[in-house]
């Protein structure tokens, strides 16, 4: 059992999950997953078994849970093939920028989760401040979904199971001097000290009178696709870690589009 977390966003897990751990509990029992982005979504499931994509208890060695959690990822952000993504939790997101995005923030977002982990409770919780008109669109293999204040509330979620949620994220930022950012992250997938792999996708449309693409964060890499054309910018990511991603746009005809940009992360 898992319980919410505190203000600053640090996971605190049930006395019993650490008695658990304490007693070299396989990876495939119990789990939190993160996943942060657009107005500071979070996922949270508890309940985890081996159709979440972590290993059957056979699977792993005689050894302790420090040895086992150091085993993958510590939080650093390492991107990955599409082999070791594949099958893992796909997070889609779809956004329109408008106009009114760039007076107030305000951006329309679509937000699907695919191959979400088999678990028997989640939930997907945002930013109270970022976030209004949330909304389940649709649930595959999932009992129940609802809207809880700033969060949809999941239970009975089965392998392979999908949510798509609607909703205003503000997510659009003004740096001045006629520059824009929409800031995501970070995005994770978490158990406990360890950070397994997922996907995002991005699909950002945008005013192509208004606006022009000027620079990302990351950089272009394996593992991280960028594809611009006007209107529209299209990001593919396969990681494990957190991930922040920024995309940087100028109002046309502003002659400042070459300032220094700041460090996606800060």
């Amino acid at each position: 059992m898992l319980r919410a977390m505190t203000p600053t966003m640090t996971p605190i897990v049930d006395s019993r999950i650490r008695e658990r751990a304490r007693s070299a509990v396989p990876l495939s029992c119990a789990f939190l997953i993160l996943i942060w982005g657009l107005a500071g979504a979070s996922a949270f499931a508890e309940d985890a078994h081996a159709e979440a994509g972590f290993p059957d208890e056979e699977d792993w060695p005689e050894m302790d849970l420090e040895a086992r959690i150091a085993a993958v990822s510590d939080g650093e952000l390492r991107f990955v093939g599409p082999e070791r993504a594949a099958a893992t939790h796909r997070h889609v997101n779809r956004i329109r920028i408008g106009a009114e995005s760039l007076r107030e923030g305000w951006i329309e977002l679509t937000q699907c989760h695919e191959n979400l982990d088999a678990v028997g409770a989640a939930q997907i919780i945002f930013s109270v401040e970022r976030i209004r008109g949330l909304e389940v669109v649709s649930a595959q293999g999932i009992g129940r979904a609802w809207v809880e204040g700033p969060s949809v509330q999941l239970t009975d979620i089965a392998p392979g199971a999908r949510l798509c949620i609607r909703a205003e994220s503000r997510a659009m930022f003004a740096l001045g001097d006629g520059r824009y950012r929409l800031r995501n992250g970070p995005y994770m997938r978490r158990f406990l000290d360890g950070y397994y792999p997922m996907q995002v996708v991005l699909d950002v449309s945008y005013p192509a009178d208004r606006l022009a693409l000027v620079h990302h964060q990351p950089a272009t890499q394996p593992g991280f696709a960028v594809r611009a054309g006007s209107g529209h910018v299209a990001v593919d990511a396969a990681f494990e870690g957190r991930l922040f991603t920024c995309l940087d746009f100028c109002e046309t005809g502003s002659s400042d589009c070459e300032l220094a940009i700041t460090d996606c992360a800060e």
